[in-house]
């Protein structure tokens, strides 16, 4: 179970890296690093966003997505400020879109006992009908 609030991203690219079996040659020649460089980078909580990048390509798997989960999980649910359409330069993401990952996070809290449903509509901010409805439809 990974913890959205506490990202250790060397942490989890290591994980994955070691999942896929992928060889420490061929990380070390697509990065054009050397092994004490990768082993740093498996051992530090950040990473640049060009590593990051990288790595999602390498071990196909979407790193950046875990730090949108965390957004969607911890970012305060306050009214976005409004701004006129003509003076946005990046583009505009919907911020409330649950993945299966998150789905099955907040349902294993329940599961568990750590959290109640009530403790989870007011942490999260997630509708009570959203909630109600992934209960039936993953039991």
């Amino acid at each position: 179970m990974i913890d959205f609030k506490n990202i250790h991203i060397g942490n989890l690219i290591k994980q994955r890296a070691d999942e896929m079996q992928v060889n420490m040659t061929r990380i070390c020649n697509f990065f054009k690093y050397n092994v004490e460089q990768i082993e740093k980078m498996y051992q530090s909580e950040a990473v640049s966003t060009k590593e990051l990048l990288q790595w999602s390509k390498l071990l196909e798997y979407d790193f950046f997505r875990l730090f949108t989960q965390h957004l969607i999980l911890y970012y305060p649910r306050n009214a976005p400020k409004k701004t006129k359409k003509s003076t946005l330069s990046l583009p505009n993401f919907r911020k409330n879109i649950y993945t299966k990952e998150i789905v099955d996070y907040i349902l294993e809290l329940i599961n568990s006992g750590e959290m109640t449903k009530q403790q989870i509509t007011d942490q999260y901010k997630i509708p009570k009908s959203t909630l109600h409805r992934w209960i039936e439809k993953y039991k």
